[in-house]
């Protein structure tokens, strides 16, 4: 039926003039992957992992059904820009200026509109994907820093950072937007189907066409596409492990003089990349010129449809101008929509990834102890529990303890030891021979498969090594531990109401106060990551500093004095048993510097422990 002009009218609403959006290979992979794991049964576990994302979501759900209001709003607008436009046009070419303005003013109000509703969006998106965010992040981080350190121990830190950084953004971006923007998109795309429809149903068929052969045409490209940026994505995983392997060694190369070989290094990762980089560029140039031409084919089978229909005065030039607005924008709602699929894939992935962390297996906080005749449970890291205990002398016993990281591959076997309060007891042994491991096992951090790892107090108290019997324990672990910022900061975090006066003493017992009230800002003086500005020795006095500060009846020491000359290293154990007469010191060792200063040294050698007669333990040390 043949329109007739009007002198109504409207102006583009900001809608995209240019080619349809292209539907990229990645929604014809996320569309067969999608239908794969609908065939082999794990379409539900996906469901698991977006109702797990869903769930942070719900927190704010008052703010999501304000993102979507002024989305549906926004599209409306839109439309409504779009239509307006269309009078607009037929006005001035009809010469009819009876309603201009009002037109002009219905289109710059609808423009304006739509730009304060899409702000509105932003904000309501990047506020909730924030809070999601650090919301995830912060469970993710308790449940790492108090998950069992077995589980934990298997995944690599650099994994453990992409987790808790990449696909928490991924997961918290896509709890916020990915319903909202499914809604809205589908709105869209059925309100603009309909306003093409309601002018011209053949125009509304032929664009509706015209997303589906470009996604169908993309497949064909897939492969190739996925194999080029797998290429990509591994030479840039190269060149970037590269550069931090390179930066972590940086006082080696150094100190080697080898800092022209690494450039040599990194120039050959370099060329590499460019290659794969270009090869892949040059790929995607030659894919978009042809998604390029199935577009134009497209655009002007529309365009030469739409002119056919001017010249044969069935539309008006607003209603041609609407027309190519229109399919455009429905074909980009069409790639809205399918782009939800990869959308839907990556954000269940990085769920996925986050929520295995989450689901680790918790240590447990509850020590069952028992008493003579009666057992009881008591929380050690309970305020009461602590401080009582804390008062008494610990003795730490080691019976019948069989333990292994993997299956057959055993590291202690039926061993047993003590250490009594007043005592210093040493483990030696080569290296890999498992003195760590018995520190681990003291702290609780790792489980015997047999035997018993108790701390009896004075009072006939016995509690299982475990979470919360670490209030009970100083530990000082082998390297540099010192954080980033003050030495007061470092002290302090292991007790903070901790005066000055205290750090000055705990300073002073572990010999480090000399070299610290020497620094520019003494205790506040402030040093970098992993202690940098500190030499290896003082930053291992700090760190028995903080152990001391700490006070704790038992004090593991993990190759702690290693960097200490003899002469500072006898001097700080000396001092730590004056302090404390009734501490039990427990250090692990290489050397045998100390070995005159110990109640026992038990040798660590083939999955045994073996006293070593106190005759022994002189001429061990006597010969050194």
């Amino acid at each position: 039926m043949k329109e007739k002009q009007t002198t109504e009218n409207h102006s583009p609403n900001g809608q995209s003039k240019g080619q349809p959006a292209e539907p990229s290979s990645g929604q014809s992979k996320a569309l067969s992957m999608l239908l794969s794991r609908l065939r082999d049964g794990t379409f539900g576990e996906m469901l698991g992992d977006w109702k797990w994302i869903l769930a942070y979501s719900r927190r704010y759900r008052g703010a999501i059904f304000l993102y979507v209001v002024f989305g549906v709003l926004s599209s409306t607008l839109g439309l409504a820009g779009s239509v307006a436009g269309k009078y607009l046009i037929d006005a001035v070419t009809g010469f009819d200026t009876g309603g201009l303005l009002y037109l002009v003013l219905l289109t710059v109000g609808c423009a304006l509109s739509g730009m304060l509703c899409g702000c509105v969006i932003d904000r309501l998106s990047a506020k909730l994907s924030v809070r999601i965010c650090c919301d995830m992040q912060a469970d993710l981080y308790t449940s790492v820093m108090e998950g069992d350190w077995m589980a934990v121990s298997r995944y690599p830190s650099g994994d453990l950072l992409n987790r808790f950084l990449q696909d928490t953004g991924t997961a918290a971006g896509n709890a916020v937007s990915w319903l909202p923007k499914l809604l809205i998109s589908l709105y869209q795309f059925l309100a603009t189907f309909c306003v093409i429809l309601y002018y011209d149903p053949v125009m509304a068929v032929l664009a509706l066409a015209a997303a589906p052969v470009l996604l169908l045409s993309s497949r064909y490209l897939m492969r190739r596409q996925r194999d080029y940026g797998q290429r990509v994505r591994e030479e840039s995983g190269n060149l970037s492990a590269f550069a931090a392997e390179s930066f972590s060694g940086f006082d080696t190369v150094k100190s080697f003089g080898i800092t022209a070989l690494y450039c040599k290094k990194l120039a050959e990762k370099q060329k590499l990349y460019e290659n794969i980089s270009l090869d892949y560029q040059w790929f995607s140039m030659k894919t978009g010129v042809w998604m390029n031409l199935l577009g134009m084919v497209v655009q002007y089978a529309a365009f030469g449809y739409c002119l056919w229909r001017l010249w044969s005065g069935d539309i008006t030039f607003g209603t041609m101008t609407l027309f190519l607005q229109q399919r455009s924008s429905l074909t980009s709602a069409f790639n809205a929509v399918v782009g939800m699929v990869p959308t839907f894939l990556s954000a269940s992935v990085s769920a996925h990834r986050v929520k295995e962390l989450m689901e680790l297996p918790q240590e447990c906080k509850t020590i069952h102890a028992g008493k003579a005749d009666k057992s009881e449970t008591i929380h050690v890291s309970d305020k009461n529990g602590s401080e009582s205990l804390h008062k008494t002398g610990i003795t730490v016993t080691l019976s019948g303890i069989d333990f292994s990281y993997e299956e057959n591959h055993t590291v202690i076997a039926s061993s047993s030891m003590y250490a009594a309060p007043g005592e210093i007891i040493a483990l030696i042994g080569a290296s890999g021979e498992g003195k760590t491991t018995l520190i681990r096992l003291m702290l609780g951090l790792v489980h015997a498969q047999d035997g018993s790892i108790t701390l009896t107090a004075e009072d006939g108290t016995v509690l299982c090594a475990g979470a919360d019997t670490r209030a009970l324990i100083s530990y000082v672990p082998q390297g540099n531990t010192v954080f980033s910022g003050t030495i007061a900061d470092n002290l302090r975090m292991v007790k903070e109401d901790a005066d000055d006066g205290e750090l000055i003493a705990a300073l002073k017992a572990a010999c480090a106060w000399e070299f610290v009230s020497a620094m520019d800002g003494g205790l506040y003086a402030r040093v970098g990551e992993r202690g940098r500005g500190l030499s290896e020795g003082q930053a291992q006095r700090i760190a028995l500093a903080r152990a001391l500060l700490r006070d704790a009846p038992v004090l593991l020491l993990d190759e702690a004095t290693s960097a200490l000359d003899v002469a500072t290293e006898r001097r700080v154990l000396r001092t730590v048993m004056e302090r404390s007469p009734g501490k039990t010191v427990i250090l692990t060792t290489h050397r045998p510097t100390v070995l005159g200063m110990c109640n026992r040294v038990y040798r660590v050698m083939g999955t045994e422990i073996t006293v070593l007669s106190e005759e022994l333990s002189a001429e061990m040390a006597m010969e050194f």
